[in-house]
């Protein structure tokens, strides 16, 4: 569900809206962690209260990052034991998230290939 235009269209929006605040956060950061309300205070003190991540480091990161969400440090094999055609683990089970529909959709693909597929009803002309 979290594949939609418009979920996307929503986090896209988001990101640029925190973009767009930052410098107010913080200002309103700094403001709030400076002693007795003068608002002095360094950068040091700032990131031991908030992590400060250079945007550099952030394109970085993200250029690791394959498509699948997976970037290289991490390997994300818990399904190892599925079939990758057929989506089905080794008792047969579909995925938890498939809907019933999408099921029933890889299971008539899995018949027809056997050749057990039945007629159409109908009068054939």
């Amino acid at each position: 569900m979290a594949k939609s235009l418009r979920s996307k269209w929503k986090r896209k929006m988001r990101a640029e809206k925190r973009k767009k605040n930052a410098p107010k956060e913080l200002a309103r950061l700094k403001s709030a962690l400076g002693l007795g309300g003068k608002g002095e205070i360094s950068m040091k003190d700032v990131q031991e209260i908030a992590t400060v991540v250079p945007a550099e480091k952030l394109k970085e990161k993200a250029a690791d990052v394959d498509m699948d969400g997976e970037d290289d440090t991490g390997n994300m094999d818990l399904d190892s034991k599925r079939n990758k055609r057929t989506q089905l683990n080794e008792h047969g089970q579909y995925p938890v998230w498939m809907s019933q529909r999408q099921a029933k959709k890889l299971k008539g693909k899995r018949t027809a290939k056997k050749g057990n597929a039945k007629k159409p009803k109908g009068v054939a002309w």
